[in-house]
């Protein structure tokens, strides 16, 4: 029997299965490789798993290993592997991990018969947990190791502690709140503190949370818990847990917090007593012994590692306490006045320890700033600090009052650690008080003495190490366990076993030379806080067990384990809920809805229908015996299957168990009553059949058809002619994708075999025509399909014809501007029948062309030429209504416009006139072109439809003449990237009206009126446009000529992007490719640019005033146009438009980049020839005082400031023009017009934007002053084309001495200056966050911050 069924396992497929058990870190790169039958049930897979990895089974989880959400497998299922979602002959990775965060029993334990010697090495240390690795100490090298990862890898049974969960940047949290809760004195103090709800709101109450920490890092199954309560109480919000702050600095505001809130408690005193010492700030004279004194309290002890100024760090931790209490001699300039001797006389200055705390901190002051390089740094240096430290060398074993000291109070808190030189400087100043978060005005308290002859031994049991540099790092700690005396790493959610050679390594000390960043941005792992506690076996406390807890506590811990068995059940119930997407198509608003259904794997379909039901809120709309839920592929609309006769079934056992995400969807489909629904069996593929009409040229709408992949092109004819249609004619065509259309002409050939998968597009048409006797693609079908394929509909917003226009007209050709008025309003009916009637025969004309068929069937055709039903803005508008207009592009429409002209002469002009009247501003813009606005936009201009013209930048670096202008001029070469043609798209296939010189294929246009509202109550003036992509820009123009009145070259098209920004289309030759369904146009009248013409912005350059840029003109400049030509054009429209009379010879043309003057363009540059021009180029105009003095292209003009430091004073900007570029005359002309001596005479460049503003407070030290070079064009001046900005100064002008009160002036009028022009004020560094910690919940808002 066992034979027959291993050869009938051993045919059928078999299943990889490669288990990564991840509850170990000794095992975690380890792998399980199980290859079972595809059959294998899921519980026999957990046997199998079991068996191998020697655990007992259902005392750990399987889950799927290939996702972050990972839902575990279930143990009791009886479903097979391949229907639980494994997949045969491939591999499938799987984790196995803890169960309800316990970690898995081992066989042996369960067994209970294993002898204890016949536990091998290995099963025991599996037990201890990991080993470090020999680089880094305990799990630091996680940190180091590019692959640090935050993933539990450990137990919490292996070394009996919890981990804290890292919220993204607190592991100094951690550190910290590990070693409190590691010091028994401060967990039992804690624990006997009892919270008084009615007083404090728990969330607040900081006392209270790190109780509930404790208790739960005490007493929880968990491998890690989070730390977010906690940092809520302090006030902190989620922000704060990516700031990195100093895990001083934290103990340091932590204590200042808890001394705060447990004011009025039995604690009140608690930090002190254990923490608080006493020293002694002295400075005694060495004449006569007065010795002046005042006693200090402190926290922690800051410990130099690197002496200022020393290359050598002290070695230990002894020698640094030795140097902390050595005097320094007060002598020479340095000396004291001493109140005895009534003089100034030589002293010593020093600290002396008058008591140790109970629990002695030790501060490794390894953060530094360095002089030299201007970077903080981390001093990496080695220094040794022993397990057991004696502490009696350093205390002060004379009375606190000598006979010949002066009595002082004793500071307290008030003046906690004032002591003298670098070593405690500011580290415990008052000034800082805002910094640590809480100002403490605390009394005196109760000291807790030291005989100076008791022991003073103090036993190490904390060490703070960070890992990383002074740019940022990572805490952990090392803490010992008074209860065993075993070293463990806290290192966030990993606990670990270390060893005295752990520790060692945090000494510290160079691992090799780092080179030049050593210093600044070498990252090491070495000790940070050390903290000791006092060998007193009469003080010295053990850790309160659960037996021994106040009832207060008792009560916690229960309500902890009532919550976490909460929070596991609740957890359970996520791992066995199915979370899948659902969709409905409302059968009201016919709008597809989304949601995300979540329900149990032990729900029925029906019950999961029920939930879908209510989930998609379309109770009342459809009734639920109305509704189903089927299998479902949103991203091809392809329903896969029903699910008939299995509404008793499970939803797990349908959607193959519970998935962190499916390769499916749910769709809730409905019906009416009457109809029924239609059974979908898996295989079966979609179907959506588009029917043609090749008479009136229309596409019907889909309807939906399913069919089988191995259905023959025959068969599946025979399916489609159900819907009223002749299978012997019919022709059916599939859309692979896009454009790609396929005739199915082979009668036996499978659907699978075309192309067909699982949501197909198919168009069919069954005419008798003879079209089909041609070939597919010279076929009208074909013709119809393409043409379907590529039309798109737009939205155009036609111009107002305003009265403003006809009057202006009018004036020209001398008519009354009213009686114009009138004419033209009695006579637009009459033009609007003529467009209709023209453009009728238009398309009769064309269609005859095209099919060459009688009039009547033309005209018949004509009026149904709509080839498709495209959903309109309103459903009641008729397709083929009488404004729709068809028109060829290759028509001459001459005869429409003389008709309009001749319906138009009652305002006494023609045609002819109103273009001449046109053309005449060829080489000027017209008043209607006021709205075009600058770009760096290559051939589209930029403007705002509703705020107005707005300013933009635009880099033209590239279009122009560049800094190796010369070189350029002499090449005579243009960029073919953006040429004149190219911009303008007046192509040389088009005429000066940008009409097509060539005969032109039919492209589909077809518009129809479409009103919208504009707010105002009266409609938009717009046309619904159905057009063929592939139409030029040129033809789109001519097709919109009837609707506009005016030829194409008189108005421009605009296209209209998000924020109502419209650009401008200006190549007339390319096509509507890049526009898609729905995009708006804006018609705007204005003349379009013609061949080789280019629109241009003119600003004028005024280098002495607070806006050096001031927009004047647009214009037009022409390719092969000379600049002395563009400037004689502009003149005009200088005087008329900005009230400049002007001369040629009086104002240059030159390069501008943004705010920035360049290249002077003289006045025989030819544009397109010697300057680069590009559309929407922007130039410079320059206002002469006197005559051009650039004659030449080796000539550079160079802006002038000069600096004088005794006024605090920039003067104006002078123009210097240099022959060559050589320092020397530049030097040679500042001094000409400044009259500073040469040897006398500095200079530098400036920086940044044109003006290059600066501060007259640093101008003088800021910039780079008498560069060391012979010309200008070399590092680090760069000065290759005109427009630079030089300062220059007398070096032998000291600055101007200015009190405390004039320099603060000063400093607000500059600021105020340089905020006004967008400049800079001042350089400075980030600032770090302080850290704080807020006793009332949270920050107060400052009501004037936004």
């Amino acid at each position: 029997f066992r034979p027959s069924a291993e050869e009938n396992a051993a045919e059928e497929p078999r299943v990889l299965c490669i288990v990564q058990d991840t509850t170990n870190a000794k095992t975690v790169n380890e792998r399980l490789t199980l290859n079972l039958p595809a059959s294998t049930t899921l519980s026999k897979l957990f046997n199998e798993v079991a068996h191998k990895a020697g655990y007992v089974s259902g005392t750990f989880d399987l889950a799927w290993g290939k996702t972050t959400d990972v839902a575990p497998l279930d143990l009791s299922s009886e479903m097979s592997l391949t229907e639980s979602g494994f997949e045969a002959g491939k591999r499938n990775f799987l984790q196995l991990t803890d169960k309800d965060g316990e970690q898995p029993q081992l066989a042996s334990d369960d067994l209970g018969t294993a002898d204890s010697s016949g536990l091998d090495d290995s099963s025991h240390e599996r037990l201890m947990g990991p080993l470090p690795r020999d680089c880094t100490v305990g799990c630091s090298s996680d940190y180091s190791s590019p692959s640090y990862s935050y993933s539990s890898i450990l137990n919490k049974s292996d070394t009996g502690y919890v981990g804290l969960v890292n919220q993204a940047m607190t592991c100094y949290l951690n550190s910290l709140l590990q070693t409190l809760f590691m010091t028994p004195e401060f967990r039992n103090a804690l624990y006997n503190w009892e919270f008084e709800e009615s007083e404090e709101d728990p969330v607040t109450s900081i006392p209270y949370q790190l109780q509930r920490l404790f208790v739960l890092l005490q007493t929880s199954k968990k491998r890690a818990i989070e730390t977010t309560d906690v940092t809520r109480s302090f006030g902190w919000d989620s922000s704060e847990a990516w700031q990195q702050h100093d895990v001083q600095e934290l103990c340091r505001v932590m204590f200042d917090a808890l001394e705060q809130k447990w004011k009025q408690t039995e604690q009140a005193d608690l930090i002190n007593q254990l923490y608080q010492g006493k020293l002694k700030d002295y400075v005694r004279c060495l004449e006569c012994g007065y010795e002046s004194w005042r006693i200090d309290t402190y926290l922690d002890i800051p410990l130099v590692i690197r002496p200022f100024g020393a290359s050598q760090a002290y070695c230990s931790v002894e020698e640094a306490l030795q140097a902390f209490v050595q005097p320094e001699t007060l002598d020479g300039a340095n000396q004291y006045f001493c109140e005895r001797c009534k003089k100034k006389c030589d002293a010593r200055k020093g600290l002396r320890f008058l008591h140790f705390p109970y629990l002695l901190t030790l501060q490794l002051k390894r953060f530094d700033f360095d002089y030299t390089t201007m970077h903080r740094i981390k001093l990496n240096d080695r220094m040794s600090f022993p397990e057991e430290l004696d502490m009696s060398p350093f205390i002060d074993v004379e009375d606190e009052k000598s006979p010949q000291t002066e009595s002082c109070t004793d500071s307290g808190a008030e003046n906690e650690g004032s002591c003298h030189s670098d070593q405690m400087s500011n580290d415990f100043s008052t000034d800082d008080g805002v910094d640590e978060g809480i100002c403490l005005d605390s009394a005196s308290s109760t000291e807790r003495v030291l005989k100076p002859k008791s022991s003073l031994t103090f036993e190490l049991f904390s060490v703070m190490v960070h890992s990383g540099s002074a740019a940022g790092g990572h805490y952990y700690a090392c803490i010992k366990s008074f209860s065993d005396g075993q070293w463990y790493s806290f290192n966030d959610q990993h606990v670990s076993k270390i060893t005295q050679e752990d520790i060692r390594k945090t000494y510290g000390g160079s691992s090799g030379n780092r080179g030049y960043y050593s210093s600044a941005f070498a990252s090491s792992t070495n000790a940070y806080m050390l903290i000791y506690r006092l060998k007193d076996p009469s003080r010295n406390a053990k850790y309160l067990d659960c037996d021994n807890f106040p009832e207060h506590i008792k009560h916690l811990v229960q309500r902890e384990k009532e919550s976490e068995e909460q929070e596991k059940r609740q957890k359970e119930i996520e791992r066995n809920t199915c979370k899948i997407k659902l969709f409905c198509m409302h059968p009201v608003k016919m709008m597809m809805m989304e949601n995300k259904l979540e329900v149990h794997k032990d729900k029925t379909l029906r019950e999961a229908t029920e939930m879908a039901y209510k989930l998609m809120d379309i109770n009342g709309v459809v009734p639920m015996d109305c509704c189903r839920l089927v299998k479902y592929d949103e991203f091809h609309e392809y329903l896969e299957r029903s699910y008939e006769g299995e509404e008793d079934t499970t939803m797990g056992q349908l959607l193959g168990g519970v998935k962190s995400s499916y390769m499916f969807d749910l769709l809730l489909e409905t019906r009416r009553p009457e109809q029924v629904f239609q059974p979908y069996k898996p295989g079966e593929v979609m179907v959506k059949v588009y029917v043609l009409d090749l008479n009136t040229e229309t596409i019907a709408p889909p309807v939906s058809l399913r069919a089988y992949l191995n259905q023959s092109v025959t068969e599946f004819k025979q399916l489609i002619a159900q819907v009223r249609l002749s299978a012997e004619t019919m022709r059916v065509v599939l859309e692979r994708c896009y454009n790609d259309l396929r005739l199915l002409y082979v009668p036996n050939k499978t659907l699978k075999a075309e192309g067909f998968f699982r949501s197909n597009k198919v168009f069919v048409e069954s005419s008798e025509s003879t079209d089909n006797e041609v070939a597919f693609t010279d076929s009208l079908l074909w013709k119809l399909l393409d043409r379907h394929a590529n039309t798109i509909r737009l939205f155009v917003s036609l111009p107002e014809q305003s009265p403003g226009i006809h009057r202006t007209i009018c004036q020209k050709v001398g008519c009354d501007p009213e009686e114009s008025l009138e004419n033209s309003k009695g006579s637009r009916k009459s033009v609007d029948a003529i467009l209709e009637e023209s453009t009728e025969k238009l398309k009769n004309l064309t269609l005859q062309q095209q099919q060459g068929s009688s009039t009547s069937d033309s005209q018949k055709s004509s009026d149904s030429s709509d080839f498709e039903h495209i959903k309109s803005p309103s459903p009641s508008q008729e397709p083929n209504s009488v404004s729709s207009v068809s028109a060829v592009v290759a028509v001459d429409n001459r005869e429409l416009e003389n008709r309009i002209q001749a319906a138009s002469e009652g305002c006494g002009f023609t045609g002819e006139e109103r273009s001449d009247s046109e053309v005449n501003n060829d080489r000027s813009t017209s008043s209607v072109d006021s709205d075009i606005l600058s770009s760096s936009h290559s051939s589209d201009t930029l403007c705002n439809a509703d705020s107005g013209p707005i300013q933009l930048v635009n880099g033209l670096d590239s279009h122009s003449i560049t800094s190796s202008r010369r070189s350029k001029a002499r090449e005579g070469k243009k960029e073919t990237w953006d040429t004149a043609e190219e911009d303008s798209g007046t192509d040389s296939e088009y005429d000066e009206n940008g009409r097509s010189k060539t005969d032109s294929q039919y492209l589909y246009f077809r518009s129809e009126p479409y009103a919208q509202d504009d707010g105002s109550g009266e409609g938009q003036k717009c046309l619904l446009v159905h057009v063929d992509k592939r139409i030029t820009l040129a033809a789109f123009k001519q097709n919109l000529e009837p609707f506009v009145g005016i030829t194409s070259s008189q108005f421009k098209v605009f296209r209209v992007y998000a924020n109502n920004q419209e650009f401008e289309s200006v190549r007339l030759n390319e096509t509507l490719s890049s526009f898609s369904d729905d995009n708006k146009i804006t018609i705007r009248l204005g003349r379009a640019l013609k061949k080789g013409e280019y629109r241009v912005k003119v600003y004028q350059l005024l280098v002495n005033d607070a806006e050096p840029c001031k927009f004047l003109v647009d214009t037009v400049f022409a390719k092969g146009m000379t600049v002395k030509q563009s400037k004689e054009e502009l003149l005009p429209q200088l005087r008329d438009q900005c009230k400049l009379d002007l001369s040629v010879d009086r104002f240059r043309l030159r390069k501008k980049t943004w705010k920035n003057p360049g290249t002077v363009f003289l006045d025989y540059h030819i544009y397109e020839e010697d300057i680069n021009i590009s559309s929407n180029w922007e130039v410079f105009l320059e206002v002469l005082d006197g005559p051009e003095k650039m004659k030449s292209m080796s000539q550079l003009a160079v802006l002038t400031r000069r600096w004088t430091p005794a006024q605090m004073k920039l003067e104006p900007f002078q123009e210097v023009v240099l022959e060559s570029s050589t320092v020397e005359e530049l030097n040679e002309k500042l001094s000409e017009i400044s009259g500073i001596p040469l040897e006398n005479l500095e200079f530098a460049k400036g920086r940044g934007t044109f003006p290059c503003d600066i501060s007259v407070l640093e101008i003088h030290q800021d910039l780079d002053w008498n560069p060391k070079v012979s010309t200008l064009n070399v590092w680090p001046l760069y000065i290759c084309d005109d427009g630079a900005v030089v300062f220059y100064r007398d070096n032998t002008e000291e600055p101007m001495e200015l009190s405390e009160d004039e320099r603060n002036e000063l400093m607000k009028r500059e600021s105020s200056r340089l905020l006004k022009t967008g400049h800079r004020v001042s350089y400075s560094p980030r600032k770090e966050k302080a850290l704080k910690i807020y006793l009332d919940g949270g920050p107060a808002k400052d009501p004037g911050q936004d």
